[in-house]
């Protein structure tokens, strides 16, 4: 039976067709049965290419493959599964990797090195790449360019419904949109876990261009969220231009001319940052941390995600229980500066605690109405200077233990 679907998903956006992106989904028996899991994606020649990597020091031999592919800066397909993620597996995954691209390079006509790779699913065990080059012919002939749902669904493991996200932004004059989808649930901690995403834009950027944007993109959104502080070993973003747009040049910088397409690239980043939260395992609520007052912004995140990862303050979440002293704690595990008495700690907008203390004639019957809610806002003022982050997490409840208890049975 799947999963019962998050109480916290939200509905998968239409997703049109882009141009110069062809993609379908195939079952491939790789692990699942009854189900598609893997995914082909063609695109037109010359498009662009990027990428974002964990920073586990155990990756994945799809994240080794894609790292020196990407130096290229090109790319005309990306092959994913579900089910393996070809982690942990020595020569034989190396191999899996070259015969997954070479395969996919054959039937799509280019250079193995210009097809992207990423797997996602169970550490250690060899992935089976002949059931996954057996099933490439057939997937590649029924490619075309409206099967987004079925790549978002086909990629997925734990997760509980598709992710994706649209925007529609202008350079110059002309319309151009940025697309993509993803897929995570738990072993999540991305630190650029199972944590993969793939957008794709009909602009026409160079690929140095499109680098520096998706590592301030994912700086400001996958990397401020968190499941179970579990970085996984093929936390993987891709990030692809087609060029069919017809826009004034990019210059080499970017600059100016990109201003509002950045803003949507990180918006839409975010959206889909969310999304996985949202699908975190066994999640019930999604919870905000604003931390302000930090010595840095840079300090402020460190604090924001000591909270967001403390098991004892997502389970006081889970358990709806207005205990500010676990975030008091999570706050001076950190590592960070911090004073004691100049700590104030709110929850839904009623502030709990100040200046190390509690607030005189607090009434929790509020915060616990707000903390029944399906989203829970925590702030956190250190008090020390000027430094602000925002991170997001979900709870921890008995579900997390039963989907991970038996993930591989």
């Amino acid at each position: 039976m799947p999963p019962a679907v998050s109480p916290l998903a939200v509905p998968l956006p239409s997703l049109a067709p882009l141009a110069g992106v062809r993609l379908g989904a195939a079952a491939a028996g790789i692990r699942y049965r009854g189900r598609t899991d893997l995914v082909m994606v063609e695109l037109t020649p010359g498009t662009t290419a990027a990428g974002v990597f964990t920073r586990n020091r155990c990756p994945g031999a799809p994240v080794d493959w894609c790292r020196a592919a990407l130096k290229g800066g090109k790319a005309r397909g990306v092959v994913i599964n579900a089910g393996n993620a070809n982690v942990f597996t020595g020569r034989a995954g190396a191999e899996a990797a070259k015969a997954s691209a070479e395969a996919a390079a054959a039937l799509i006509g280019c250079r193995p090195r210009e097809v992207m790779l990423a797997s996602t699913g169970v550490i250690g065990e060899v992935l089976p790449h002949e059931r996954l080059t057996a099933a490439l012919p057939a997937l590649h002939a029924s490619l075309h360019d409206d099967a987004w749902e079925a790549a978002a669904r086909g990629i997925m493991t734990t997760d509980t419904f598709p992710k994706g996200a649209v925007r529609r932004v202008r350079i110059g004059d002309t319309e151009v949109t940025i697309q993509g989808f993803a897929k995570g649930s738990g072993m999540i901690a991305p630190d650029m876990a199972t944590m993969l995403c793939f957008v794709f834009t009909d602009a026409k950027l160079p690929a140095a261009v499109l680098q520096s944007l998706l590592q301030k993109g994912v700086a400001g959104s996958f990397n401020c969220t968190t499941v179970d502080s579990d970085t996984s070993t093929s936390d993987t973003v891709l990030l692809f231009a087609t060029g069919q747009a017809k826009h004034p040049r990019v210059p080499p910088e970017g600059g100016r001319m990109l201003r509002e397409f950045k803003a949507a690239l990180d918006d839409l980043l975010l959206d889909l940052a969310l999304q996985v939260v949202r699908d975190g395992e066994g999640a019930q609520k999604l919870v905000r941390i604003d931390v302000t007052g930090a010595v840095s912004s840079g300090s402020a995140k460190r604090v924001a995600m000591a909270i967001a990862n403390s098991p004892l303050v997502k389970t006081a979440i889970a358990g709806e229980d207005a205990n500010w002293g676990r975030i008091v704690m999570a706050v001076g595990k950190a590592g960070e500066p911090a004073d004691r008495d100049l700590i104030s700690v709110a929850v839904g907008g009623v502030w709990m605690a100040r200046q190390g203390g509690v607030v005189e004639g607090y009434d929790e019957a509020p915060v616990v109405a707000h903390m029944k809610g399906r989203e829970v806002a925590i702030e956190v003022d250190l008090g020390l200077g000027r430094g602000r982050a925002t991170a997001w997490t979900c709870d921890l409840t008995h579900g997390y233990i039963d989907i991970n208890g038996s993930y591989r049975s």
